[in-house]
């Protein structure tokens, strides 16, 4: 039973899986709270008038969570980029195949090439930054409902 599970270890399909099991709990979170925002009203008029579930959530719930949404996905993702210890457990640090930005800045680390694993760094933080910065954006302009 365990053998398809062997075979994903030190791939890149574990990296993608410990990177979303890491991240998740920040889009969770951020995800939820958008959607118990949405005020219940609305999606009650709405069946009232006889939209079916499907449509009362991709026509009034999906909309009014969306900023929330993408603001937690942009945080999960900051957080997937920046993984480390999940992932070199799981995926371990295979040039070429499994590594990542925070291992190629430990390897760098490591190897003594300090200016490199820098330039890596100030990458990351860039990326960090640009996150935080759409998710500020999408926050700041998420609508009162």
């Amino acid at each position: 039973p365990l053998h398809g599970l062997v075979e994903v270890v030190f791939t890149w399909r574990a990296v993608v899986i410990a990177m979303v099991v890491m991240s998740m709990p920040l889009f969770v979170r951020s995800a939820r709270v958008a959607l118990e925002e949405v005020n219940v009203r609305y999606e009650h008029v709405a069946r009232t008038l006889g939209a079916s579930e499907a449509r009362v959530f991709f026509a009034i719930t999906l909309p009014l969570a969306l900023r929330g949404i993408i603001a937690g996905t942009v945080l999960a993702l900051a957080r997937a980029i920046g993984e480390f210890g999940a992932t070199i457990v799981v995926a371990g640090n295979i040039p070429g195949r499994t590594t990542t930005l925070s291992l190629a800045i430990f390897d760098r680390i490591e190897l003594g090439k300090d200016s490199d694993a820098y330039r890596l760094l100030v990458i990351s933080v860039i990326i960090a930054f640009v996150a935080l910065w759409i998710n500020e954006a999408v926050v700041r302009r998420r609508p009162a409902h």
